[in-house]
């Protein structure tokens, strides 16, 4: 499910411990798995424009509207003239517990208001990021379509990727949720439940605040332990099984550093076992693989083959699956990590 779209976000740099640095978030990787699965003869499709409707129905109507807007006011506040910055980065973040009393009124400075919905400074705002995002979950949308047509799998080798962004705030690299905008899309036209399988390396914060309180979307994780000081260090810890109508339909299995394949492969089972019991009418993954061994953002330590384990194990589940990709930073593992993924499954 291709998109020229995925390539639209350009902000290069971050800012992580007050120091810039680099993004491994890069244009590249989109243009490494495309040409990976040209050369494997893939059929590719292009994503269509779905509207605000779906994406709306997930994020708060603001936080779109903000997104949509925040360089072109950033530019025109002339921020890149001074202090120097390109691109939209916050320094200022709204603590409820201090402003609480105040919420009714959003900044008018566009410095200030670039910490209101953003949860880092890691995650900036460039010229293209709105449209990336925008077409990162129509490629999500238009694959979870044509799944629901009767398609087996569809696989969207989208970016920026998606599962740290929540209702109505986003980071870790990710401005708007695809893989919940095509499970919640899914789900309102089924009438058994959705499961959303993560992978990646690191906690889908934002997809599990999504639906914590739903029992329509089930959402399992696999991830390094945020006890351990990874992001997003605040969640992702076993006892968080869900509230109100949500009560055990979340299920997170976090990893200690290092864990290699036999680990990584052993939690998956329990999760197929889970989803199995389940019975759900469709299957969406978030298809990181920053838990490779050689990739730069993780401690974990899943090897080419260990991927290749994972698509076997989660095509015995039969399901329609719509495949969306999230993490892998190491440009030289990231194609031959998800090919391997997608080869196993298909």
């Amino acid at each position: 499910m291709w998109s020229d779209g995925y390539l639209a976000h350009d902000a290069n740099w971050l800012v992580w411990a007050g120091l810039k640095l680099p993004s491994d978030e890069e244009a590249d990787r989109a243009k490494i798995l495309r040409t990976e699965l040209e050369r494997a003869g893939v059929e590719m499709v292009s994503a269509k424009d779905h509207g605000r409707a779906p994406i709306e129905a997930v994020h708060l109507p603001e936080m779109i509207d903000y997104l949509e807007t925040a360089h072109q006011r950033w530019m025109e506040a002339g921020y890149p003239d001074y202090p120097g910055a390109d691109l939209v980065v916050p320094y200022a973040f709204p603590h409820p517990e201090a402003f609480g009393a105040y919420a009714s009124r959003l900044p008018t400075s566009r410095a200030a208001m670039a910490g209101v919905y953003c949860m880092d400074t890691a995650t900036t705002i460039g010229p293209g990021t709105y449209r990336g995002a925008r077409s990162a979950a129509d490629g999500a949308l238009t694959a979870a379509g044509l799944v629901k047509e009767g398609a087996s799998a569809v696989y969207a080798p989208v970016r920026p990727p998606g599962h740290h962004a929540g209702t109505s705030y986003f980071g870790g690299n990710c401005y708007l949720n695809s893989v919940a905008v095509a499970a919640n899309w899914l789900a309102s036209e089924s009438e058994r439940p959705v499961v959303i399988v993560d992978i990646d390396a690191h906690h889908g914060n934002g997809t599990q605040e999504i639906f914590y309180q739903r029992d329509d979307v089930h959402y399992h994780s696999i991830h390094v332990d945020p006890g351990e000081g990874w992001f997003p260090h605040w969640c992702g810890f076993a006892e968080e099984t869900g509230t109100a109508d949500g009560v055990g339909a979340n299920l997170n299995l976090p990893l200690v550093p290092g864990s290699d394949d036999g680990v990584f492969l052993e939690a998956l089972d329990r999760i197929c076992a889970n989803v199995a019991g389940l019975m759900p009418s469709f299957m969406v993954v978030s298809l990181g693989v920053d838990a490779g061994a050689s990739d730069p953002e993780s401690p974990l330590r899943v090897s080419n083959q260990g991927f290749a384990a994972v698509g076997q194990r989660l095509a015995t589940l039969d399901l329609p699956t719509v495949l969306v990709q999230e993490g892998g930073y190491n440009l030289e593992a990231l194609g031959p990590d998800v090919m391997a993924v997608l080869a196993a499954f298909r």
